[in-house]
């Protein structure tokens, strides 16, 4: 399982992960919704599970994946500031470069 995550958005989720109330959790990308071919993404703090892969990145964070979830193999985790600030998780090895 792969993960990516630009610089902007692993500078965003270090300030999250350094709160002390996020103390011991870890990033996860969840499949909220497939449809077909493509999936929409979700993004949140959570403990692992024994059904979880964890990703460590090139930006020093792990990520949690659940296993044989396809889709979420190769997602990108981005964070744009316009036109309206926040996380875009796409999957470019799946053919997903949308708004998912």
């Amino acid at each position: 399982m792969n993960c990516k995550i630009t610089r902007k958005a692993a500078k965003v989720l270090q300030m999250e992960l350094d709160k002390e109330e996020n103390k011991g959790l870890v990033v996860r990308v969840a499949v909220a919704q497939m449809h077909g071919d493509h999936a929409h993404y979700e993004l949140g703090l959570d403990t692992q599970t024994e059904n979880d892969t964890v990703v460590s990145t090139d930006k020093g964070i792990d990520v949690l994946l659940e296993k044989d979830v396809a889709l979420l193999d190769g997602v990108v985790i981005d964070y744009f500031y316009l036109p309206q600030e926040g996380f875009m998780i796409t999957n470019p090895s799946k053919g997903n470069h949308g708004d998912h």
